[in-house]
């Protein structure tokens, strides 16, 4: 996540329950960042164990697909409204419903123009409008397969939404000088769709050979195949820098910092690149508009540390660009206008970035050097304004921070690693075994989680690959047939006495009269 955090602590290895704040202590974001987690690791793990990979409740279940072709220029597909759980993930296909406007007849001008019935606003996503997705008809690579049968299915991930991205999450009443304060995660669902031919299966397979022929390609999508390390090793040059921090400190920056290694270009080791930050890629810029080259920003930073300088390489960014997860090449900074708040870069934004407001366009800072300061540190030249991926070899990145890629891996954009370096240690915190080699580990991130939905078969035919569950709760059960017998004789006991005292009131009251 693109936060500006000090260190991810959440370990699910490790079988923490609760974080617990201690009197007079300092309060960290990893902590109760670590809490969160904790709390959503538990809550999901137990949906997933009770519903399972995947489900929905019973007539609530969304996500139901259902083909439109025909006369359409389009092929498209409707997402029915409801819930859908993936590994223990809520997904929710309900489309909200717009508000109500104030009639007071002045939006629509004196004349009355402008009024007037509206058209209803659709009750359900489609393929080309679903919220998360943003396909292009344009687009030939975007289009649903023209060759039947083909699967629908669900792609799930989360990513991190900041200021610069929604707004609304500023408290305006801090004053713009401040920063902004704490960032959310979302949730991501997109409907897209897989060529029959990717799957391992049979002519005329059933339910339940799709359903397993996707969790096969489910399973080799969703996998890690990468792996890195990270170590401080004290430079050859380190005797050539200021007295800053202790000299035989491995890690020679000044400062404490999360270093993210980001993957950009994905593939093969050839052809995969990286890109990486020393503020977890959380220095970013709002874009208030764009002139060729010229990009005029909400802000050039608050300080030194967070500003953009010439030769710097950012990414352009905006909401779609993000949920696309496609890479674009990274631009470089070429001159700063400080009074116009304008930055001009190395090239123009791709025609599909950045050219709509209501995308939130900003740019992200990206901190690898280039040119002479890259031959310094003995790195290989940029690709695309990235570093070319290297194996089984350590990479330095800057004061000392390496890290190793391990051999024969395949990456995928966005798989990224933290590395908290910190002054105190003169060290990175990465895990290491007793003899202190460190340790290849996984990617931190993007976790991908997938769903069957439907086997697309044609016009009006799709066969339904979801699953629902029903509610736990039931009606309190009748009692056993001993607790009936039991009861039965109870109550003839009570009717039996009844009639006993009935009957010795009634002889009483014949003696009196005889008397």
């Amino acid at each position: 996540m693109h936060a500006d955090l000090s260190r991810s602590t959440f370990r699910p290895d490790r079988h923490y329950s609760a974080v617990l704040a201690q009197q007079g202590r300092v309060q960290l974001d990893a902590d109760a960042n670590e809490q969160t987690a904790i709390q959503l690791h538990q809550a999901r793990t137990i949906a997933a164990d009770l519903i399972g990979r995947h489900g929905g409740p019973a007539g609530a279940t969304g996500f139901k697909i259902t083909y439109l072709g025909g006369n359409r220029e389009l092929d498209d597909l409707s997402i029915g409204g409801g819930r859908y759980y993936v590994d223990g993930i809520l997904c929710d296909a309900t489309r909200p419903v717009p508000g109500t406007p104030v009639d007071d007849g002045h939006a629509a001008g004196e004349d009355g123009e402008g009024a007037g019935e509206r058209p209803a606003p659709p009750t359900a996503w489609s393929y080309w409008d679903q919220p998360d997705a943003f396909r292009d008809p344009e687009r030939q690579a975007d289009r649903l397969p023209t060759q039947f049968p083909y699967l629908a299915y669900l792609k799930v991930w989360e990513r991190t939404v900041t200021a610069a991205e929604d707004p609304a999450l500023r408290e305006v009443a801090l004053g713009s000088a401040m920063p902004d304060t704490a960032a959310r995660t979302k949730v991501v669902w997109q409907v897209l769709p897989l060529e029959g031919s990717e799957l391992d299966l049979e002519e005329g397979s059933g339910k339940d050979a799709v359903r397993a022929a996707f969790a096969e390609w489910a399973e080799k999508a969703g996998a890690p195949t990468s792996r890195l390390a990270a170590r401080s090793e004290r430079p050859e040059h380190a005797d050539e820098d200021p007295c800053l921090v202790k000299p035989d400190a491995r890690y020679r920056g000044p400062e404490n910092q999360l270093y993210r290694v980001e993957i950009h270009e994905g593939g093969a080791a050839k052809a995969a690149t990286f890109k990486w930050s020393r503020e977890n890629g959380s220095v970013t810029f709002p874009v208030d508009a764009t002139d060729g080259t010229w990009v005029e920003l909400a802000s050039l930073g608050s300080d030194d540390k967070l500003d953009l300088n010439v030769g710097d390489r950012v990414e352009f960014v905006d909401t779609a660009y993000t949920s696309r997860g496609e890479p674009l090449p990274l631009l470089r900074v070429e001159e700063v206008d400080l009074p116009g708040r304008r930055v001009r870069l190395s090239g123009e934004p791709e025609p599909g970035v950045g050219r709509r407001p209501e995308l939130r366009p900003f740019l992200r800072r990206w901190d690898q050097p280039e040119g002479a300061r890259q031959a310094k540190h003995g790195a290989a030249r940029l690709k695309h304004g990235a570093v070319p991926v290297e194996e089984g070899r350590w990479l330095p990145l800057e004061d000392g921070v390496e890290v190793y890629f391990e051999a024969g891996g395949t990456y995928r954009s966005g798989d990224h690693w933290l590395i908290p370096a910190r002054t105190a240690t003169g060290g990175v915190e990465w895990p290491a075994d007793p003899a202190r080699r460190p340790l290849l580990q996984a990617p931190a991130g993007i976790q991908v989680h997938y769903a069957p939905l439907a086997w697309v078969l044609g016009e009006g035919s799709e066969s339904d690959l979801r699953l629902a569950f029903a509610p736990a709760a039931t009606a309190i059960p009748a009692a056993d047939e001993e607790a009936l017998r039991a009861e039965a004789a109870a109550e003839a006991e009570t009717e039996a006495e009844a009639a006993a005292w009935t009957e010795a009131g009634a002889e009483n009251g014949d003696r009196q009269e005889e008397s």
